[in-house]
């Protein structure tokens, strides 16, 4: 079915001929004229299905009637990341050329000032992150009565990894009679029974059985033992022997580790990025437009990366790190094959990661073929990375350091116990030689227990100093006569 059969004005049209679209995709086909008839709308498909444009084309046929007011937005686009939101409103401007719209990005990292300026204007699209959204509300910024559609865009991710409060928020904030569209790759049933107080009488478009992966992908297992300069080795020599190799999306579980694996691809020659949530929002943009652009070959990313980010013609991904959740595994290996191309995923296994493999493969409903890993000269202590030699001899260091300071502690306690006073009046010559008992607490504890005791017990009453008491080391208020009521 062509783009002219479901309801699209001629300006959304000639913009779709213009990006050299032919034919919607099946997410497209069903879930655009559902979105045209205000119906609400759940979608499933599987990732890098066109499911952005599914919402996108529809709104802006929408939105050619009416106009925005200041701080009340006509539409509100929910994104779990700020790469995602920033993809979003690509779109509009690459669909929606024809449009005299205002669309505004509100993201974190971003001057808080600019994006006023943008409300203040009126925007007839609103793309935002759920906790600057919420910040410019807080403010006064921002009111959101006037929402007529709402949209929240992976669904999963959003409701799955802490955001569960903000949608429900906001939700409360935009009226009761919104046109609200849910669209992810997978739906949980757990999840799935939190979207029913959103979604009202909602149409399911499902297009492929949930969490499946697309067949134009190859995937690959391959075995590593425990270390991770040992998985670091692997890695080069695949993508080295890689085949039809054009670039390659490599995922990490944890932001020290990206850092880490992307200091270590660079140290060994290769033209990386590193893509991860503690790095400032110039920093990431600037990694992701290097990507895109092809000024590197390479980049290393966390899960931030993992979901919705359309980076076309990504040839390869790797898992360096097993995904600690399966429904993460779709996301990633999403990132190539896309638009009917073919992709290539290679998953790295080290000893520990066999359950997450097979909760992999009972989600995706297949079984992963095994390969061997590239020949080459393994990797040995020699070729650990210069990080970790670091940290060795930092903590080598370290205890040096440690154990002067308690030799230097030692001598002086050893010279404050030389001239310490004994009981007898005559000062030590050394270390007490008294040996100390087996059992209790050490005698400087017992001292100071003792001194504790004497403390809490009354002290007698001041007596005068005798006459030929030597007076002289006294301060004069402690000679001054005690006067005494009769």
């Amino acid at each position: 079915m062509p783009f002219s059969k479901l309801g699209l004005s001629d300006k959304v049209l000639a913009a779709v001929t213009a990006a050299g679209y032919p034919a919607p995709t099946p997410i497209q086909e069903q879930a655009i004229p559902h979105v045209l008839a205000r119906r609400d709308v759940l979608g499933i498909a599987q990732t890098g299905t066109g499911k952005t444009a599914a919402f996108t084309l529809p709104m802006l046929t929408m939105l050619e009637q009416g106009r925005a007011r200041a701080r009340m937005p006509r539409t509100l686009i929910l994104e779990p990341t700020r790469e995602l939101a920033a993809q979003v409103e690509d779109s509009f401007d690459k669909y929606g050329k024809n449009h005299k719209l205002n669309v505004a990005l509100i993201i974190g990292g971003v001057s808080f000032d600019d994006q006023d300026m943008k409300l203040m204007r009126g925007v007839d699209v609103l793309i935002a992150t759920p906790g600057r959204l919420l910040d410019h509300f807080e403010r006064g910024r921002l009111l959101l009565t006037g929402v007529e559609l709402l949209v929240i865009d992976e669904a999963d991710r959003m409701l799955d990894m802490g955001f569960i409060p903000d949608i429900e928020r906001i939700c409360k904030l935009v009226p009761f009679t919104r046109q609200t569209l849910f669209f992810t790759a997978t739906m949980p049933n757990e999840i799935r029974r939190i979207t029913e107080q959103f979604l009202h009488n909602p149409v399911k478009v499902e297009v492929a059985r949930p969490a499946t992966t697309a067949t134009n992908i190859t995937q690959k297992l391959v075995k590593a033992g425990r270390e991770s300069h040992e998985k670091r080795d692997i890695l080069r020599r695949m993508i080295r022997s890689a085949d039809n190799f054009k670039n390659a999306i490599i995922f990490c579980n944890r932001k020290r580790e990206v850092a880490q694996l992307h200091r270590s691809l660079v140290r060994h020659g290769f033209n990386a990025a590193a893509l991860h949530g503690d790095l400032d929002q110039s920093a990431r943009t600037a990694a992701l437009d290097s990507f895109r652009n092809g000024s590197v070959a390479l980049l290393i990313a966390s899960d931030v990366a993992a979901r919705g980010l359309d980076i076309p013609d990504v040839s390869h991904v790797f898992n360096f790190d097993v995904p600690h959740h399966a429904d993460d595994y779709v996301h990633r290996i999403g990132r190539t094959g896309r638009a009917g191309k073919t992709g290539t995923a290679i998953t790295i296994v080290a000893p520990a990661d066999s359950k997450s493999i097979a909760e992999i493969e009972k989600l995706i409903g297949q079984s992963i073929a095994w390969a061997d890993a590239p020949a080459g000269a393994s990797s040995d202590a020699a070729d650990a990375p210069a990080e970790a030699r670091h940290n060795r001899d930092e903590n080598r260091g370290s205890r040096h350091r440690s154990q002067r300071g308690r030799i230097g502690r030692n001598k002086h306690q050893d010279k404050h116990q030389e001239a310490r006073p004994s009981h007898n009046g005559h000062r030590q010559s050394g270390r007490d030689e008294t040996p100390r008992p087996e059992s209790g607490p050490p005698a400087p504890v017992v001292a100071r227990l003792e001194d504790a005791r004497h403390r809490q017990q009354p002290r007698p009453a001041q007596a005068e100093p005798a006459e030929h008491a030597d007076t002289s080391h006294l301060p004069a208020f402690l000679l001054r006569p005690i006067r005494r009521k009769a």
